[in-house]
């Protein structure tokens, strides 16, 4: 506690830093996914290779994508963008296959009704199709969050700032209290931001919360029947 009260200001910022670096991939990989996971669903030829593609990538070590992606890029190792360039393939690589499994639980009849009742296939995607996917493609994307964050702390190997500086210089200096806090901190992180995205799906998705408790009133209607 001695050594967190010294080093507050430090922790904060390490902290701000570390939540702005999680946010832009898990965002931007959310929007590349939507696109890339339609097609894997609509076109069945397509599916298995960008699945396939996409579990591929994520098995990438972090470290050597930080490195190889550079060589592409032209991108400094050591820059911000390289390392969010990082996180969003990785972000990708686990929202696409949610996205594509979303939108293939979205109930056929439905899409039918909405088709008969003039909707285009634009306007029926994101009028019918979309939202009705919403609650599983939020399960995905609460996964990529945490993930995300995780991996944030790595990019400290390469020279960005965030919450792993706690844990290479903790280590380094023998702090114990330091790495602590980088671990703690870190969890905390995800779980914040796990349950803003909870409570965000609450928000924006009513109608899973009510198919949810339906689901669960029906078995004890079903046993007062018989």
């Amino acid at each position: 506690m001695n050594w967190l009260s010294s080093n507050f200001d430090l922790v904060l910022s390490l902290t701000v830093q570390h939540l702005r670096l999680s946010v832009v991939p898990i965002i931007l990989g959310f929007v590349l996914s939507v696109p890339l996971g339609w097609v894997a669903y609509r076109y069945r030829v397509t599916r298995g290779v960008l699945l396939t593609v996409a579990g591929l990538l994520y098995t990438i070590p972090s470290l050597a994508l930080f490195v190889v992606l550079p060589v592409i890029t032209g991108l400094s190792v050591l820059s911000e963008t390289n390392l969010i360039l990082a996180l969003t393939i990785y972000a990708v690589a686990i929202m696409v296959r949610s996205v594509a499994d979303a939108l293939d639980s979205v109930d056929p009849d439905v899409r039918r009704a909405a088709t008969a009742l003039g909707y285009s296939g634009w306007r029926r995607f994101w009028a019918v199709e979309f939202p009705l996917a919403g609650p599983v493609m939020l399960a995905g994307l609460r996964v990529v969050a945490v993930s995300t964050i995780a991996l944030v702390t790595v990019g400290i190997i390469v020279g960005v700032q965030s919450l792993g500086y706690l844990f290479t210089n903790g280590f380094q200096r023998r702090i114990v209290e330091e790495v602590l806090t980088g671990v703690v901190l870190t969890m905390i992180v995800a779980l914040v931001v796990d349950l803003l995205l909870a409570l965000l799906g609450r928000a924006l998705l009513p109608w899973a919360r009510r198919g949810a408790g339906s689901r669960r009133r029906r078995p004890s209607s079903e046993g007062a029947t018989a």
